[in-house]
């Protein structure tokens, strides 16, 4: 038995994920015959049948799918010797952008990025603030090195190192209802001016959190300005617990959370794309942030939860 190439193993693993040779090649960026030829190379070297031609579509015999299992982990292997390559290469960034979201506790993650960019004085931080589904926007779109945002947990593009949790709570001023109800209904909110954070989310439709239905929209840039607005008797809206806790105890601001009005709980997350290279000192603050995170979050007033759920909508 000859030794299989790299080529091979991947236009295998490419016939096995996509279903066929035709889209194998187009993954590829092949021609047809050229990954057909490398499968049936590898398949005369290893001296077994890799692949059931017999049907309408090929797919991976007993043995095939004990060997792909056993390829992936080497593929896997050298995408990720590529990209430690890569970074090598790339030498020390001039520059890192870091997004932070509408719902991160600005003050620990300030601390950490301070005291990081003191031992790295020949990287410029470039920091921007982005709302709701603007964060990951400018992720996927190469905008941004990191983000401390709330993400989606399954997107294969995209890894995370989990910070911590934040409740957010259903708030309005002292009176701002004239309702005697103990659980305030949302139909018992229609007629009243709903605080919302602006989605700076550049594609598509934006995304709506905690939204009611035909009410009238104040919308706010930030969560302090959504703060001031409601304290001031304008609106009412969730905010972040970790921002409304010391009104919450003063009686300031009144929480209005209950079986109709639960508020959630998000996660925070700092978040990079998973299949680019990072170089080394975007690589050293990911490695700063996951040794962090467990002594500064674990601590931090948005650590606290209150009852879980979703309410009516969806416009944060």
């Amino acid at each position: 038995m000859h030794d299989f190439t790299l080529q091979e193993l991947q236009s295998f693993d490419a016939v096995v994920t996509h279903g066929g040779f035709e889209a194998a090649a187009r993954a590829l960026h092949r021609s047809h015959p050229a990954v057909f030829a490398a499968v049936a190379k590898l398949e005369r070297q290893l001296g077994i049948d890799l692949l059931d031609r017999t049907g309408y579509r090929v797919r991976p015999t007993a043995a095939g799918r004990a060997f792909h299992h056993r390829a992936q982990a080497i593929l896997h292997e050298m995408q990720g010797l590529r990209r430690y390559a890569t970074q090598l290469a790339m030498g020390q960034e001039s520059d890192l952008r870091i997004v932070l979201g509408d719902f991160c506790p600005p003050g620990p993650m300030l601390a950490l990025l301070s005291r990081f960019f003191a031992r790295h004085t020949g990287t410029r931080l470039h920091l921007a603030l982005e709302a709701v589904g603007g964060p990951v926007e400018r992720l996927l779109d190469g905008e941004a090195d990191l983000i401390v945002h709330g993400v989606d947990a399954h997107d294969p593009r995209i890894e995370s190192i989990v910070l911590g949790k934040v409740a957010f709570v259903p708030v309005m001023a002292p009176g701002f209802l004239a309702t005697t109800r103990r659980s305030v209904k949302p139909d018992d909110l229609r007629a009243s001016t709903q605080a919302v954070i602006r989605d700076t989310a550049r594609h598509g439709p934006g995304k709506d959190h905690f939204m009611i239905a035909g009410a009238h929209q104040c919308t706010v840039p930030d969560q302090a300005t959504k703060k001031d607005v409601i304290l001031h008797g304008l609106a009412w809206g969730h905010l972040p617990r970790f921002l409304v806790e010391k009104e919450l105890r003063s009686g300031k601001l009144v929480s209005i959370a209950g079986r109709h009005l639960p508020g959630s709980v998000e996660t925070l997350v700092a978040a990079r794309r998973a299949d680019v290279p990072h170089g080394p000192v975007a690589q050293a603050l990911w490695e700063a942030i996951a040794s962090d995170q467990a002594a500064r979050f674990s601590t931090s007033p948005a650590a606290r939860s209150t009852r879980g759920g979703t309410a009516d909508g969806r416009a944060r």
